[in-house]
């Protein structure tokens, strides 16, 4: 287990299965949105990779830093920034592959929502991948107990931002993408639920109607 810390950190197991599913190869720029400590990135750093993280928390930049210049000395300092996902100052199309894990459902609002998927969704290059995993309605019909705004009550005493499997798949349509995987939601029973999804971008250009962007949360008014 000490070995298998080392070289993998606490990475998410949905992720690890992306990279042994080679999704990721040696060589890629991985941008990890709402980074927090670096939990996902040790594996990343250590093999090689050009890995940028952006953290509205500077005790959590601080930290990934410090991780960085002890794994990967020659990551630059700026690779890591303190900003919050929906305004990142790394220049469009930066990352081969954008990370956003347990970060969307902390949107406050609808509009948050959006604003967030649409920063992280900016840095990410046209055929690149975007790995999210977010809280989910699903499994939690009756147990999740509409706040507004899109936000929950959920049975363990938290509150987040819920997405439905229609929410998700017409949002893929909408930045332009395409499943790379089917939409995987792992129940936590009397609790919450985590849903995995996996995004190819295809398009070069995020489309923002309005029409389109009702569309996709058009469920939202019905749960």
């Amino acid at each position: 287990m000490p070995e298998l810390q080392s070289q993998f950190g606490g990475i998410d197991i949905y992720l690890f299965d992306q990279l042994l599913r080679g999704r990721m190869p040696a060589g890629i720029t991985l941008l990890d949105a709402g980074c927090g400590a670096g939990r996902n990135l040790v594996y990343f750093l250590q093999a090689g990779y050009r890995v940028l993280g952006a953290d509205a928390d500077p005790a959590a930049i601080a930290a990934v830093q410090q991780l960085a210049v002890a794994l990967a000395p020659a990551t630059p300092p700026d690779a890591f920034r303190v900003e919050p996902v929906e305004a990142m100052s790394f220049p469009d199309g930066a990352a081969d592959v954008v990370l956003s894990s347990a970060v969307l459902h902390f949107a406050r609002n609808d509009a948050h929502f959006w604003s967030m998927l649409r920063g992280s969704w900016r840095v990410l290059r046209p055929g690149g991948m975007l790995f999210c995993r977010l809280a989910g309605l699903t499994g939690q019909e009756g147990a999740a107990r509409s706040i507004g705004n899109g936000r929950y009550a959920l049975p363990d005493g938290s509150e987040r931002y819920l997405v439905s499997e229609s929410f998700l798949r017409a949002t893929t349509t909408t930045l332009g993408g395409e499943l790379l995987d089917p939409l995987k939601t792992t129940v936590v029973h009397g609790q919450r639920s985590m849903t995995t999804w996996v995004v190819r971008r295809l398009s070069e250009r995020l489309d923002t109607s309005r029409s389109i962007a009702r569309q996709a949360r058009g469920d939202i008014v019905a749960r």
